[in-house]
């Protein structure tokens, strides 16, 4: 699960619900061969190449050569448009709509075309929560129960452990994500509460609150109700009054203003126009802005709070926001990972406080180094990935090849306290982000081993990289690759002994030791798996060419050919209806409909045919056919129950995507 994105931060794109093939899920276990060949193959290559690409490489020195590298990364990736802004603490230093905000318009963008900024728009609900906590009105520390107990929510622990307002920021309430009802739900005029009430059963708690990160885009909605509820204003109008007015941020909106339907850049998925989407969570990522409106929002981070004079919020607010507090990996010291709708993302050992976000077919990227005083926005027109997170590292390129570098942290920081050394051997992630009612986890875990004090951490989703930590107090571990310490020991209460590692995308990672034998018993049944149904189909056509030719019998040595198979139909037409329904805007996965009812009936048939394949080759044993092709099939037909009952296990048998 732990790739490149630890140390190369990605944005994050939490509001997207973008069209994911979903059959992925399944399908990515039948392509675990090929994939790990296919990264060898690019290991290889990359040997190749890198040393020219590093020879070619050069970092932009000025706003023009900066500004010459964007427009070559938005013709590279075909992205119509970027709003760009640069400011510190004097002002914007550069302004700028670069390429087309309407391709069939012609329509060009400039500083006053207003973008999709996405989960960017979290942070604004964490500066109201805290303007309100000055204000003595409410506390992160507050039940979320008692302040709204008519918002629904389902926490195994809250006698004990109850969810707190500060939970709901930092996403460590142990909620799934928002489900596809209520990410396809598409609807201008529904209020906040009428949202929240619409489909609350992703809002169940998988592990105790406070202890793991789990992006879930109810979370800042439901504090944004409470907003709503202590302050006596709709939260869009708290927001405009309390900021976006203060600020000077004239058109920036959570809604299709006028303003946005004059400005508002046209939205491109894979090259087409993109409707409007209006957000059922609106608080978590709805927002509209121009550049030059995000250059006010920048201001007031890097100002710490002060916008002309006017100290809107406490820069002590400010440092809580980028400041995680609530997971465990947070209270044992660990000071990176998503604090209040901020999260920390290193480059070349500068901490940027950022927050990414995609919505629709719009992308954005806010960032700032306070010790610094500066800071950017991007934001694009487009679903490219690439284009954003290519040229947020241009401007960080930009940005500090003009600082001095940063002192390396490991040497002044105390190794007292011990060391707490984790049991080595191989981990998994137990705090996975779910959309659907389902999550698999990764065929190749994390490989964790020590050699004296250092601990080795090896990369699956990269053969052959190791990344390095050492001791730097107890239980925590100073990263090499990155420089600074964001790896620790800590106690869960559900799993013991775990590793919480910072940096990866928006927030950290919780890793639970896996024994070998399950790791490799997991990985040999899928290779054989697939193995012994590619043996199945390739030697189909040969058999029924003898069959047709009266060579095999008929009777159980046709059969014991055909039971095998059924399971492989049953489960590749429910990867086909997934794969359909994701492409079609899993709308019709968000409901019952044909697609979603046949992925639900696929899978229950793949058990079914799975346990029939095992009891029909058992009742064939003694029928005299030949070991060549007995064997292979009891094989299959054993195998195919094996998986049957794992997918059973992690809720892929009788899949109601619409739950």
């Amino acid at each position: 699960m732990i790739c490149k994105h630890v140390y190369n931060d990605m944005v994050t794109f939490s509001l997207s619900y973008p069209l994911i093939n979903i059959g992925n899920a399944i399908m990515k276990q039948f392509n675990f061969i090929k994939t790990c060949l296919l990264t060898l193959l690019l290991i290889l290559l990359s040997y190749g190449v890198s040393g020219q690409e590093a020879a070619e490489k050069q970092v932009p020195r000025t706003i023009e050569e900066l500004r010459e590298a964007i427009l070559q990364v938005l013709k590279e990736t075909g992205t119509p448009a970027a709003g760009v802004t640069l400011v510190d603490r004097n002002g914007p230093v550069w302004i700028e709509g670069l390429g087309m905000a309407n391709r069939e318009k012609e329509i060009p963008a400039d500083e006053e075309t207003m973008f999709r900024i996405g989960s960017t728009s979290k942070a604004f609900v964490a500066l109201a929560i805290l303007k309100l906590q000055e204000q003595g009105k409410l506390s992160l520390k507050d039940k979320v129960k008692d302040l709204v107990p008519e918002i629904e929510f389902t926490n195994p622990w809250e006698a004990t452990n109850p969810i707190l307002v500060e939970h709901l920021l930092e996403h460590t309430t142990g909620w799934d994500d928002i489900h596809l009802p209520e990410a396809i739900h598409n609807d201008p005029n529904t209020t906040l509460k009428e949202g929240l009430d619409f489909h609350p059963h992703s809002r169940t708690s998988k592990w105790v609150p406070g202890t793991r990160m789990a992006y879930a885009n109810s979370g800042p909605a439901v504090a944004a109700y409470i907003v709503e509820k202590v302050s006596g204003q709709t939260y869009e109008d708290y927001i405009r009054k309390n900021f976006f007015a203060p600020m000077g941020a004239e058109t920036m909106t959570y809604f299709l203003s006028d303003e946005y339907k004059q400005k508002g850049a046209a939205l491109y998925k894979e090259g087409r126009p993109n409707d409007y989407w209006h957000l059922i969570t609106r608080p978590s990522g709805a927002v509209n802005a121009s550049p030059k409106d995000m250059a006010k929002m920048i201001q007031l981070f890097i100002n710490r709070g002060n916008v002309n004079g006017n100290q809107l919020v406490s820069e002590s607010s400010l440092e809580r926001m980028e400041s995680p507090s609530t997971t465990s990996g947070a209270k044992a010291g660990l000071k990176y990972g998503y604090g209040l709708g901020l999260y920390t993302s290193d480059y070349d050992g500068y901490t940027y406080y950022k927050h990414g976000g995609s919505v629709g077919a719009g992308k954005s990227d806010f960032s700032y180094l306070p010790e610094y005083g500066i800071g950017y926005s991007v934001q694009t027109n487009s679903d490219n990935t690439a284009a954003i997170r290519k040229i947020g590292t241009l401007i960080r390129e930009y940005q500090t090849s003009q600082l001095p570098k940063p002192v390396a942290v490991v040497s002044a920081i105390s190794k007292s306290g011990g060391i707490t050394k984790p049991v080595t051997g191989y981990y998994e992630q137990v705090n996975p982000v779910k959309q659907l009612p389902f999550k698999l986890p990764s065929l190749m875990p994390e490989r964790i081993w020590l050699e004296g004090d250092t601990i080795y951490n090896q990369f699956p989703a990269h053969v052959g990289q190791i990344v390095k930590f050492v001791p730097v107090g107890k239980g925590l571990y100073h990263n090499l690759e990155t420089d600074r310490p964001d790896f620790i020991v800590v106690n869960d209460p559900l799993e013991g002994e775990v590793l919480e590692l910072a940096g990866v995308e928006s927030g950290t990672v919780t890793l639970a030791p896996v024994h070998g034998t399950i790791v490799f018993g997991r990985i040999a049944m899928f290779i054989l798996w697939v193995l012994f149904i590619l043996q199945a189909f390739l030697f189909l056509p040969f058999w029924l060419y003898r069959y047709w030719k009266g060579k095999i019998p008929g009777g159980a040595n046709v059969l014991v050919r055909i039971w095998p198979l059924l399971p492989v139909v049953c489960i590749m037409i429910a990867a086909v209806f997934l794969a359909f329904g994701a492409m079609e805007g899993k709308i019709y996965l968000a409901k019952p409909s044909f697609i979603s009812i046949s992925v639900m009936l696929a899978t229950i048939a793949f058990f079914v045919t799975a346990i029939f394949a095992v009891v029909m080759a058992v009742s064939y044993r003694s029928k005299g056919i030949k070991k060549a092709v007995y064997i292979p099939a009891i094989f299959l037909s054993v195998l195919h129950l094996l998986v049957a009952l794992y997918f059973l296990w992690y809720g892929v048998i009788g899949l109601r995507t619409w739950a």
